[in-house]
């Protein structure tokens, strides 16, 4: 007897189609999977035969022959639990439905019980794009695999729920889709909580209208992370699209909540400085997403960046510029996007006070270097924007003014990014820190008063190409917040401001 059920397997961030195919016949009792199986799915036998029991369904006195096609193709976890159980149910001919059009996915317990599994949204998503009509998943993913529109998901809580609805006793119906709600900033910090630093606000605005990424430097207590930690709160709300994306990677990480299956705000990733490589950027047996990637389309924050080890961040360097990460193995390659902003905050010496009116440093310039030759130059080249964060001033912390609120900032964000929108509609871009070099100049105009100050400053900083281009990006964005089409000299002037700490700290600090 053979039957034969579609099923949805996963490696990394890609989903493929897996038919399961049965063969019950006359021969020694056993039942074998073949179809380059890992531990995880051989183990499924026992799953099964114990889910069987549970339903006080006897197991065929029989050879059974399970192939997971193709076979050439790796298959791991065990989300083919379903699919295996109900291709067993047809081949005994415990169910006459026709099951053309059906994929299961999904792990089974001991009682029969369909327990939750990881990465459902990519394969859901594949099941649609290839015709697939129904899909039946664990109930607790169903909110998840419901977002997608246009293939009928069915909720599935224990085996005797499934054998159910194909026998006609009770059949299951079709959750409805879920409309994920309006972004909420309700619950994340507020820069209206920031005394002071007024300048470092508007320069962290402007990485916010333009997608850059920000260096902050300063001294113990000056308020970097204070700052940092409030950049959700004034980033644009994503896109369908882009909450897609980012959910999908949420999804196979095992990381979204049944109250909340689909990432509906921008991610604020934010490790402690001991991370390795691989929790960084991603890896393992079969490669993980990593910190990195978890941060796409969101913040990806790094305290007291010096402090990480500087072999992990030099892994940093090639994801920034090509918005991805691209991780190989044995069993494959996977591929992760990663499109970020990296927001660093650092001391400027070892003991954080170098530079400090009070005069409290105590380094010496030797230590110093040493300190901030933790930072390459490379990786330093890819800050859009240097952010001195000066110590807070006591009018400051005693003042009663209210400070401005992240909505009202996030209001200008919001209209710099819609006239970028309109920019780049059919590019493929999202915003200025992603315009290619092959479309800089047309996206970035000029006046001859902004052309003359690039030269000048070209030739008297020594910039790399890397940095003209960043400079000219970071010039375009304080345009598109002041709602000029052409980039002007004091554009420029300002977008060469916040790439000059380099000089100051990375030149032969002296005290």
């Amino acid at each position: 007897m053979f039957a034969k059920v579609s099923s949805l397997g996963l490696f990394g961030l890609n989903a493929f189609l897996v038919d399961v195919e049965i063969d019950i016949s006359r021969g020694n009792p056993q039942f074998d999977i073949v179809g380059l199986p890992d531990a995880v799915v051989r183990e499924s036998r026992e799953r099964i035969r114990a889910a069987m029991r549970a339903c006080s369904i006897s197991f065929p006195v029989a050879s059974v022959m399970v192939n997971l096609a193709p076979a050439d193709t790796r298959k791991s976890g065990s989300v083919h639990d379903m699919a295996i159980f109900m291709a067993l149910l047809k081949g005994m001919r415990m169910i006459d439905d026709d099951l053309e059009g059906c994929t299961f996915i999904g792990e089974m317990s001991l009682n029969g019980d369909i327990r939750h599994i990881n990465g459902v949204l990519p394969m859901v998503m594949l099941a649609k794009e290839s015709g697939l009509k129904a899909a039946f998943v664990p109930a607790a993913n169903a909110r998840e695999a419901s977002v997608i529109d246009g293939i009928d998901i069915y909720a599935v809580s224990n085996a005797e729920e499934l054998i159910g609805h194909f026998r006609m006793d009770r059949r299951l119906t079709p959750c409805s889709r879920y409309i994920p709600p309006e972004t909420a900033y309700d619950d994340v910090f507020d820069f209206a909580d920031v005394k002071g630093q007024g300048a470092a606000k508007k320069a962290l605005e402007i990485a916010a209208a333009g997608g850059h990424n920000a260096l902050l430097i300063g001294t113990p207590g000056s308020g970097k992370s204070m700052l940092s930690k409030r950049m959700p709160s004034i980033l644009p709300p994503l896109t369908f699209e882009e909450s897609l994306e980012t959910t999908k990677i949420h999804s196979i990480s095992g990381m979204l909540s049944p109250e909340m299956p689909i990432i509906t705000k921008r991610p604020f990733r934010s490790p402690h400085h001991t991370i390795s490589s691989a929790g960084l950027a991603g890896g393992g047996t079969v490669p993980h997403p990593g910190e990195v990637s978890l941060a796409h389309n969101g913040v990806l924050f790094l305290d007291e960046l010096a402090e990480f080890d500087r072999r992990t961040l030099e892994i940093l360097r090639q994801p920034l510029e090509d918005r991805k990460v691209t991780i190989s193995r044995a069993s494959g390659t996977v591929t992760y996007p990663c499109t970020i902003m990296l927001i660093g905050a650092m001391n400027p010496c070892p003991c954080g006070y170098f530079g400090h009116p009070s005069g409290r440093c105590r380094c010496g310039t030797k230590k110093i270097s040493q300190y901030l030759s933790k930072i390459s130059g490379p990786l330093l080249d890819r800050f859009d924007l240097h952010i001195e964060v000066a110590p807070v001033e006591y009018s400051d912390l005693a003042s009663e003014v209210r400070e401005e609120s992240s909505a009202a900032i996030r209001e200008r964000v919001v209209a710099a990014r819609k006239i970028q929108e309109e920019r780049f509609k059919g590019t493929g871009i999202t915003c200025n820190a992603l315009i290619t070099p092959d479309k800089l100049q047309q996206m970035c105009p000029a006046d001859d008063g902004a052309k003359s100050m690039l030269a000048v400053m070209f030739d008297k900083l020594g910039l790399s190409a890397r940095a003209y281009d960043r400079i000219l990006k970071v010039a375009r964005t304080l345009a598109d917040l002041e709602g000029s089409e052409v980039i002007k000299r004091k554009h420029v002037a300002v977008a060469v401001h916040y790439r000059s700490l380099d000089r100051k700290y990375w030149s032969e600090p002296s005290k």
